[in-house]
Protein backbone atom coordinates (compact mmCIF):
# COMPACT_ATOMS: atom_id res chain seq x y z
CA UNK A 1 0.00 0.00 0.00
CA UNK A 2 0.97 3.74 -0.50
CA UNK A 3 2.87 5.32 2.15
CA UNK A 4 1.03 7.91 2.27
CA UNK A 5 -2.13 6.03 2.34
CA UNK A 6 -1.45 4.24 5.47
CA UNK A 7 -0.04 7.71 6.67
CA UNK A 8 -3.76 9.41 6.11
CA UNK A 9 -5.20 6.07 7.37
CA UNK A 10 -3.23 6.05 10.25
CA UNK A 11 -3.63 9.65 11.29
CA UNK A 12 -7.34 9.03 10.83
CA UNK A 13 -7.58 5.73 13.33
CA UNK A 14 -5.21 8.03 15.64
CA UNK A 15 -7.76 10.88 15.07
CA UNK A 16 -10.77 8.35 16.11
CA UNK A 17 -9.74 6.61 19.41
CA UNK A 18 -8.20 10.01 21.05
CA UNK A 19 -11.91 11.13 20.38
CA UNK A 20 -13.73 8.12 21.15
CA UNK A 21 -11.93 7.84 24.81
CA UNK A 22 -12.50 11.55 25.36
CA UNK A 23 -16.03 11.24 24.89
CA UNK A 24 -17.25 8.12 23.71
CA UNK A 25 -17.88 7.19 19.83
CA UNK A 26 -21.06 7.42 20.19
CA UNK A 27 -20.42 11.70 19.59
CA UNK A 28 -17.74 11.48 17.34
CA UNK A 29 -18.67 12.94 13.96
CA UNK A 30 -16.81 11.99 10.49
CA UNK A 31 -16.03 15.77 10.52
CA UNK A 32 -14.62 15.51 14.18
CA UNK A 33 -12.37 12.87 13.21
CA UNK A 34 -11.30 14.45 9.97
CA UNK A 35 -10.65 17.96 11.96
CA UNK A 36 -8.45 16.05 14.58
CA UNK A 37 -6.41 14.21 11.33
CA UNK A 38 -5.87 17.03 9.86
CA UNK A 39 -7.81 16.40 6.87
CA UNK A 40 -11.34 17.12 5.29
CA UNK A 41 -14.41 14.60 4.91
CA UNK A 42 -14.06 13.84 1.42
CA UNK A 43 -10.23 12.53 1.96
CA UNK A 44 -11.76 10.46 5.26
CA UNK A 45 -14.85 9.01 2.59
CA UNK A 46 -11.61 7.95 0.06
CA UNK A 47 -10.60 5.80 2.80
CA UNK A 48 -13.73 4.72 4.58
CA UNK A 49 -17.12 4.22 3.73
CA UNK A 50 -18.38 5.12 7.31
CA UNK A 51 -17.11 5.36 11.17
CA UNK A 52 -17.43 1.77 12.05
CA UNK A 53 -15.16 0.57 10.27
CA UNK A 54 -12.92 3.17 10.61
CA UNK A 55 -13.00 2.22 14.33
CA UNK A 56 -12.61 -1.65 13.49
CA UNK A 57 -9.06 -0.88 11.61
CA UNK A 58 -8.54 1.37 14.56
CA UNK A 59 -8.82 -1.05 17.13
CA UNK A 60 -6.72 -3.70 15.16
CA UNK A 61 -3.84 -1.30 15.02
CA UNK A 62 -3.51 -0.70 18.54
CA UNK A 63 -4.65 -4.10 19.87
CA UNK A 64 -1.34 -5.53 17.08
CA UNK A 65 0.95 -2.54 18.92
CA UNK A 66 -0.23 -2.86 22.55
CA UNK A 67 1.51 -7.10 21.62
CA UNK A 68 -2.10 -8.21 21.76
CA UNK A 69 -1.67 -10.67 19.40
CA UNK A 70 -3.71 -14.44 19.99
CA UNK A 71 -1.83 -16.35 17.34
CA UNK A 72 1.30 -17.33 19.63
CA UNK A 73 -0.83 -19.44 22.53
CA UNK A 74 0.08 -22.68 23.55
CA UNK A 75 -1.77 -25.22 24.93
CA UNK A 76 -1.46 -27.42 28.46
CA UNK A 77 -0.41 -24.77 31.24
CA UNK A 78 -2.56 -23.96 34.14
CA UNK A 79 -1.70 -20.65 33.39
CA UNK A 80 -2.92 -18.30 30.68
CA UNK A 81 -1.33 -17.60 27.73
CA UNK A 82 0.38 -14.79 28.03
CA UNK A 83 -0.86 -13.19 25.22
CA UNK A 84 -4.14 -13.70 25.64
CA UNK A 85 -3.58 -11.71 29.14
CA UNK A 86 -2.07 -8.71 27.11
CA UNK A 87 -5.26 -8.97 24.49
CA UNK A 88 -7.65 -8.27 27.62
CA UNK A 89 -5.13 -5.74 29.10
CA UNK A 90 -5.68 -4.04 26.11
CA UNK A 91 -9.35 -4.00 26.28
CA UNK A 92 -9.17 -3.29 29.81
CA UNK A 93 -7.22 0.20 29.01
CA UNK A 94 -9.86 0.94 26.46
CA UNK A 95 -12.30 -0.44 28.04
CA UNK A 96 -14.96 2.05 27.84
CA UNK A 97 -15.12 1.82 24.05
CA UNK A 98 -14.92 -1.57 23.95
CA UNK A 99 -18.06 -1.51 26.30
CA UNK A 100 -19.78 -0.04 23.91
CA UNK A 101 -19.06 -2.44 21.19
CA UNK A 102 -20.17 -5.16 22.28
CA UNK A 103 -23.06 -3.79 24.60
CA UNK A 104 -24.45 -1.24 22.38
CA UNK A 105 -26.32 -1.71 18.67
CA UNK A 106 -24.51 -0.36 15.70
CA UNK A 107 -21.20 -2.21 15.98
CA UNK A 108 -21.61 -4.58 14.23
CA UNK A 109 -18.52 -4.38 11.55
CA UNK A 110 -16.46 -4.14 14.86
CA UNK A 111 -17.94 -7.05 16.47
CA UNK A 112 -17.49 -8.79 13.26
CA UNK A 113 -13.93 -7.88 13.01
CA UNK A 114 -13.21 -8.92 16.02
CA UNK A 115 -15.08 -12.15 15.35
CA UNK A 116 -13.11 -12.77 12.44
CA UNK A 117 -9.39 -12.27 14.14
CA UNK A 118 -10.03 -14.10 16.67
CA UNK A 119 -11.16 -17.17 14.81
CA UNK A 120 -8.61 -16.81 12.21
CA UNK A 121 -5.81 -16.41 14.77
CA UNK A 122 -7.71 -20.20 16.57
CA UNK A 123 -7.83 -21.80 13.02
CA UNK A 124 -4.29 -21.55 12.64
CA UNK A 125 -3.73 -22.93 16.38
CA UNK A 126 -5.78 -26.17 15.26
CA UNK A 127 -2.44 -28.78 15.77
CA UNK A 128 -1.71 -27.53 19.01
CA UNK A 129 -5.15 -27.97 20.22
CA UNK A 130 -5.53 -31.58 18.93
CA UNK A 131 -5.06 -32.93 22.06
CA UNK A 132 -8.26 -31.32 23.28
CA UNK A 133 -10.35 -31.46 20.21
CA UNK A 134 -12.29 -34.66 18.77
CA UNK A 135 -10.26 -35.49 15.73
CA UNK A 136 -14.27 -35.63 13.89
CA UNK A 137 -15.26 -32.25 14.51
CA UNK A 138 -14.15 -29.13 11.70
CA UNK A 139 -11.36 -27.10 12.57
CA UNK A 140 -13.43 -24.08 11.00
CA UNK A 141 -16.58 -25.31 13.88
CA UNK A 142 -13.64 -25.72 16.50
CA UNK A 143 -12.66 -22.03 15.76
CA UNK A 144 -16.10 -20.45 15.58
CA UNK A 145 -17.25 -22.36 18.92
CA UNK A 146 -13.58 -21.02 21.20
CA UNK A 147 -14.20 -17.30 19.66
CA UNK A 148 -18.05 -17.39 20.65
CA UNK A 149 -16.98 -18.50 24.45
CA UNK A 150 -13.97 -16.08 24.36
CA UNK A 151 -15.62 -13.21 22.97
CA UNK A 152 -18.97 -14.47 25.06
CA UNK A 153 -16.83 -14.25 28.60
CA UNK A 154 -15.00 -10.56 26.86
CA UNK A 155 -18.36 -8.90 26.89
CA UNK A 156 -19.77 -10.41 29.89
CA UNK A 157 -16.53 -9.09 32.04
CA UNK A 158 -16.84 -5.63 30.47
CA UNK A 159 -20.82 -5.63 31.37
CA UNK A 160 -19.77 -6.28 35.26
CA UNK A 161 -20.40 -3.10 37.58
CA UNK A 162 -16.95 -4.36 40.09
CA UNK A 163 -14.97 -5.21 36.70
CA UNK A 164 -12.31 -7.87 37.55
CA UNK A 165 -9.07 -7.41 36.14
CA UNK A 166 -8.03 -8.74 33.08
CA UNK A 167 -5.78 -11.09 34.15
CA UNK A 168 -8.36 -12.79 35.84
CA UNK A 169 -11.04 -12.72 32.95
CA UNK A 170 -8.26 -14.75 31.23
CA UNK A 171 -7.43 -16.84 33.35
CA UNK A 172 -11.58 -17.48 33.34
CA UNK A 173 -11.46 -18.31 29.47
CA UNK A 174 -8.22 -20.01 30.31
CA UNK A 175 -10.44 -22.27 32.29
CA UNK A 176 -12.76 -22.69 30.39
CA UNK A 177 -10.96 -23.72 27.52
CA UNK A 178 -8.31 -25.55 28.64
CA UNK A 179 -10.28 -27.25 31.61
CA UNK A 180 -12.02 -29.44 29.73
CA UNK A 181 -10.93 -33.29 31.36
CA UNK A 182 -9.67 -34.07 27.89
CA UNK A 183 -7.06 -31.45 28.25
CA UNK A 184 -6.24 -33.17 31.78
CA UNK A 185 -5.96 -36.47 30.35
CA UNK A 186 -4.02 -35.54 27.13
CA UNK A 187 -6.14 -36.88 24.94
CA UNK A 188 -9.25 -36.39 23.27
CA UNK A 189 -13.10 -37.64 23.94
CA UNK A 190 -14.81 -39.51 21.42
CA UNK A 191 -17.75 -38.70 19.82
CA UNK A 192 -19.89 -41.62 19.60
CA UNK A 193 -20.54 -42.65 15.94
CA UNK A 194 -23.42 -41.35 14.46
Amino acid sequence: MDARIVKTRRRLQEALFALARERGVDDVSVSDIAARAGVNRSTFYQHYSDKETLLADALDLFAEEAGASLDSIEFGSDEPPEALVVFLRHIEQNADLYARVFTEPGYGAVLSRLRANARDAIRDLAPAAEPIVPRSVPVDVVAAGITGLVLGVIGEWLTMADRPRADDAATWIWRIVAGFPSVRAGNAPETPAG
